[in-house]
């Protein structure tokens, strides 16, 4: 299995921006004429204030050491830019970049199992989560913390909760799309989501190749095309298993624009709408329980992705994100300013959105 983005060449690709402008625009008619190119933003810089990097990825000085050897034992190439992370490198980024403040969460595959049990996975959280929190104390105003949970024992993991919370004061908590063979919405974890959800927390969503489609193969890193597919997983799971529903008090972020939820949204909703259960999992639809969620735009800023989205939901839902340090933050941002969005949505979507989203950057 590989990192999330297996190639920089894949990574940092995007085809020419000018080539979809036409059918861009056409997909997004149904948002309004006020909406489109006559008002869009400037791409000289942030609008209204520096950017919010809701996706970010860190490194604590051992997790990266057993990142690195879980690669090795597996010959998995290292990427250049992770294994040359650090604080200070981080905020060159960001200020290169224009990003006023990022959310800091773990990244991909792996996540924290590394094939040692709960016990280590743990330990392993803890310690991330220590080593974010000093950062956000240590660089006011720069950080905030999606704080990672182990997932693997429910006890345990109810324990972070209460200390990544009460004593860290954690802005959310950041969750893999699944843990081996399960699924966010399996009912081993409903304890976890109701507390999440007495808490009112907001819960992001990184995703990662599945233990069942590592090896899967059509001649790319099984990076490029599973771990969309798998946000995919995880949002079905949550919604078919009613989870979404009985959790309304939860804001739920999901990476990579939701992954392929855009385009197969019609799909999920053709072959679920005749359950007889639908009223427990969707009772106002299956659609509306998408639009209800959030999505970033990291390395999902091509036009084609970002109209599904828009089509699929209000602006408002929409967040920035970069996928740093895999994907570079400038491009990110230059990449989403050169959408056919008015300079209302673009500032929305670059800061708005996140600081009505994350108390801790709370507009007024």
């Amino acid at each position: 299995m590989q990192s999330c983005c297996a190639s920089p060449a894949v990574c940092g690709s995007h085809a020419p921006l000018t080539d979809s402008r036409r059918g861009f625009l056409q997909a997004l008619g149904a948002l309004g004429a006020a909406a489109l190119l006559p008002s869009c933003a400037s791409s000289a810089g942030p609008t209204g204030g520096g950017l919010i990097d809701t996706h970010h990825h860190f490194f604590a000085p051992e997790y990266q050491a057993t990142w690195l050897g879980w690669e090795d034992q597996r010959h998995l190439p290292h990427f250049p830019t992770q294994v040359a992370w650090s604080v200070s490198r981080t905020l060159d980024e960001m200020d290169s970049g224009g990003v006023q403040t990022s959310m800091l969460s773990l990244p991909s595959t792996p996540g924290l199992w590394f094939d040692q049990g709960a016990a280590a996975a743990a330990r392993m959280a803890a310690l991330c989560n220590d080593y974010a929190a000093g950062m956000v104390r240590d660089h006011p105003g720069r950080f905030g913390l999606f704080a990672t949970l182990s997932m693997l024992d429910t006890d345990t993991t109810l324990r972070e909760i209460e200390y990544v919370f009460d004593t860290l004061h954690a802005d959310g908590v950041g969750l893999q799309t699944n843990y081996g063979d399960k699924w966010p919405g399996d009912a081993q974890f409903r304890p976890i989501f109701d507390e999440l959800n007495r808490r009112g927390a907001l819960v992001y969503f990184h995703p990662l190749v599945a233990a069942c489609c590592g090896n899967l193969s059509v001649g790319t890193f099984p990076a490029v095309l599973e771990v969309p597919h798998d946000t995919t997983r995880a949002v079905t799971s949550l919604l078919l298993s009613g989870t979404l529903a009985r959790n309304r008090n939860t804001r739920f972020l999901f990476s990579h624009a939701g992954g392929t939820i855009p385009m197969l949204a019609g799909r999920i909703d053709y072959f679920s709408r005749f359950r007889k259960d639908i009223a427990n999992f969707a009772p106002e639809g299956i659609e509306a329980e998408f639009r209800r969620l959030f999505y970033d735009t990291a390395n999902a800023t091509h036009p084609a992705a970002m109209a599904a989205l828009l089509r699929l939901v209000p602006d408002t839902q929409i967040v920035f994100g970069t996928d740093y340090p895999y994907v570079p933050t400038a491009q990110q941002a230059k990449a989403l300013r050169e959408l056919p969005l008015s300079s209302k949505q673009i500032a929305q979507i670059e800061r708005g959105n996140a600081q009505a989203l994350i108390k801790r950057l709370g507009i007024g």
